[in-house]
Formats: structure tokens, sequence, C-alpha cells
């Protein structure tokens, strides 16, 4: 097999055991409560410690990358992620639960980023968007399967077995890792800012956190608003102190790269849609239409067949079309088919929700195949693994905030009409979520129609017609 598969397949393994590992605790949730004698509302300290862990450690992978080798972080992640399985499946109480899903996040903060620079550093850019395709799709598999597997594992085996089965994917990709990947480790790391690591943690965790209390209260609303301003503030005294630091740990001064801050900008406002759907979507399914969770996830797994589809003509479409306009319409199209799920009713003929899912994973993996590899069509090889970190950490930050929109608005929605939640409440989010998404595609149609050529090869499929 080429190595521009080879080795995004490989960084793939992970990545689909990190998304879906995201996933599939949520669908387990009240299993995992019952046995461990708590309730699921409390148990969702465990959704936020993860994250938290991710937001405070993202920010150093790359620095960790360049110190330590990429190749040889990106194995000791899946190591520790393995660990922290292992110890989640052994937890017997609340305490011990989220002190392991905070060391799983330790071991998942490395995965995404440094397998993300790992595939840039071995791949050519004009050869870019092939090797994004490959990579993303296996890990958009991640969210739209962990329901269906969760619901599946946890109804007919136990909630345990939901991570173990991270041990024997953790295995293979540490070993496939090990003979496949051939990436040159040889730079000079940059000096360690702690001072902006110390502020970057405080200020990414902080906003997290706080979302994640807005949106999954299992803790008074208060916390929640007063680690948001931390959060905050904190951000602010970074982007302070990185003007003033010769390595600040995450270079703001990267977004001068048009391309680069357009592809964060936009992805930021897309994933806004993406990441409430996951959030929403179930919710309603189980609590709106009256599914059990394994129903629920059957639906919703057609959207992973979208995104397998895609891989078969990313390539093509960039080529042909170009960034701007294939980026434009998919985001357009892709948060219009978020905004129609709210016309979904317990009348609603399956096959034909299942067609609007499975459109919407189509144009979701083409526009995240396109989005990350135009990020990188202006940024040099020094700058990746700066460039990888402030990536994973707008994208934790936008995923936290869509969750923290959707929980915000239906709270907000059931208030107003004084009454237990419902599904018009649901509808109602849809809209609000897929409207903000399909604004990512004013970004995109903004850029000149060249805008990362060398990447897609939309100039040369132009010159050789002529």
């Amino acid at each position: 097999m080429s190595p521009i598969r080879v080795t995004p397949l490989i960084l793939a393994v992970a990545l689909f055991m990190e998304q879906m590992d995201s996933t599939v605790i949520a669908t387990s949730l009240p299993a995992i409560a019952t046995d461990i004698g708590t309730e699921p509302i409390s148990l969702k300290l465990a959704l936020t410690s993860y994250f938290v862990a991710l937001a405070i450690f993202i920010p150093i992978s790359g620095w960790m990358a360049d110190r330590f080798g990429a190749k040889n972080i990106f194995r000791l992640a899946i190591f520790v992620f393995m660990l922290g399985s292992l110890a989640c499946s052994f937890s017997y109480s609340l305490e011990t639960f989220v002190i392991s899903r905070f060391f799983q996040g330790i071991g998942s903060s490395m995965m995404t980023p440094v397998g993300r620079l790992l595939l840039v550093r071995s791949t050519p850019r004009n050869e870019l968007v092939n090797a994004m395709a490959w990579l993303t799709v296996p890990a958009l598999l991640g969210p739209v399967t962990g329901p269906l597997i969760g619901g599946f594992l946890t109804t007919y085996l136990s909630w345990h077995w939901i991570f173990w089965v991270n041990i024997p994917i953790g295995i293979a990709g540490i070993i496939l890792a090990g003979i496949f990947l051939k990436v040159p480790d040889g730079r000079i790391p940059r000096p360690i800012d702690f001072v902006g690591f110390i502020l970057a943690s405080i200020a990414f965790a902080g906003t997290v956190f706080g979302l994640s209390v807005v949106s999954l209260p299992a803790l008074p609303l208060i916390y929640g608003y007063l680690t948001l301003a931390v959060g905050v503030t904190a951000g602010i005294l970074y982007l302070l102190h990185a003007r003033r630091t010769e390595f600040p740990l995450l270079d703001p001064a990267l977004l001068r790269h048009k391309l680069f801050r357009s592809s964060i900008t936009a992805g930021s406002l897309f994933r806004i849609g993406v990441g409430a759907v996951p959030f929403l979507l179930p919710l309603m399914l189980q609590l709106g239409f009256g599914l059990n969770p394994f129903q629920s996830g059957a639906i919703t797994f057609v959207s992973a067949i979208g995104a397998i589809a895609s891989k078969f003509i990313a390539e093509r479409v960039y080529r042909r079309f170009g960034f701007p306009r294939a980026l434009g319409w998919a985001s357009l199209l892709g948060g219009l088919l978020i905004a129609a799920q709210s016309l979904f009713t317990p009348d609603t003929w399956v096959p034909v929700m299942m067609g609007v899912l499975l459109l919407g994973g189509v144009l979701r993996s083409v526009f995240f195949t396109g989005s990350n590899a135009l990020g990188y069509a202006d940024i040099s090889d020094d700058e990746a693994s700066q460039a990888t970190a402030i990536v994973a950490v707008a994208q934790q930050l936008s995923v936290a905030f869509g969750v923290a929109v959707a929980g915000g608005l239906l709270e907000l929605s059931t208030r107003l009409h004084g009454n237990a939640l419902s599904l018009v409440d649901f509808q109602l989010a849809f809209v609000v979520v897929g409207v903000l998404s399909a604004f990512a595609s004013i970004v995109y149609f903004r850029l000149p129609a060249d805008a990362g050529s060398n990447v897609s090869g939309h100039g040369a499929l132009a010159a050789s017609k002529e």
C-alpha cells in the first residue's frame, strides 16, 4: 500500500480510538453510575475531567514532539491512553472514575495533535488532501459509531467493555507505528515557555470546564460562570505574555498566515454545529421519540457511511473546484442539513432521517478533509508543531462551545415555556447551531479562487486544460 495511505491509516487508529471513546461513554453513563453507586448527572464530571486534561496538555504537545520526537510521543500517548482505559474499567467510585478519565485525557491530548503533525511532516503538500482524507474518515467514524457500540456493549455485555476494546486497538497502533512510520525527527526544540504553559493551561481548562458545567450542569452553574471568567482572564494574560516572549508556547503570530487563520476561524464555526449534534440528536431520539440507546445509535450510525463515501470524492472535488468554492458550499449545505434535523418528528420516515444524516456525513467529512489541508498550505515545516497544537486547541474549544450552546438553548427554551423538555426545544436548538455552522461559508467564499492551489492541485488542473 502507498505510504500516502499507510501513514494516515496508522495514525487514524489512535484518532478513531480517541474520538469513539469521547462519545461512547455518554451512552453508558447510567449503567456506570448504577454500578459504582452514584448518579448519572454526577458522573458527567468524568466527561468534564477528560476535556480539562485535553485543554491542559494539548498546548504543550508541539514542544513535546519537537523535544522527544513526534513518533516517540505518539506511541507513548497511545500507551498512556490504554492505561487510562484500564483504570476506568476498574474504577469503583465516582472519585476513581473521574481521576482515571483525567489520566486517559492526558494520553488523548497528545494523540490527536501529534498524529496530525506526523502526517504533515511526512506528506508532500500536493498530496496532503488525499492523506487527510484517509486520516479524517476513520477519525470521523468514532463519534457516530460510539453510541451504537456503547449501547450494544453496555446492553449485552457490560460497560467495562467500552474501555477494554481500546487495548487491542492501542497495541496494534503502537506496533504499526513502530514498524511503518518513517518521519524525520531531527529538529531543535524551542525553549519551553513555562509561564505560557501555566497561563494557557488555566485559560483553556477554565474555558472548557466552564462550558462543560454550563451545558451539562453536574455542579452549580455559578462554578461554570466563575471558571469561564478565570479562563477568559488567563487567556487575555497569555496573549499579553506571548507578545513579550521570544518563544511563546502557542505563537499567535501564526495567525498572520491568511489560510491558516481562515481554516481556524471557519473550522471553529462549523464545529459548533458538529459538536452539538452528537449531544442533541441522541437526546431527541430517546427523549422526544422514545427510542432506546441502541435504536438511536442504529439511526445515527448511517452518517459513518457518508464519511467513508467522502474519501472517494474529496480529492477530486478540491482539485476540480478549489478550496474556497468547495469548502464554502460544503459548510453552507452542511449547516443547512444540521438545521434540517429540526424537521424530524416521531412520524418522520426513518429512511428520510437516515438520508439526511448520510448526506450530512459526506459533507462533514469533505469539509474537514479540505479545511485541515488548507490550514497547512501556508505553514512551513518548522511551524507545523505549533500549528497542530493551535488547531487541536481550537477544535476542543469549538466543540465544547457547540455543546454549551446546545445545552444552553435547551435550558432557555424550557424556562420560557415553563414545561419539561419537549421536541420543540430540540428543534429550536438544531436551527440555531445549524445556522451558526453555515456562517463558516462566508469565510471561504471571501478567499481568492486559487487559495491553497499548491495543496489542492486546482491550478494545475486548470493549466492542464489550456
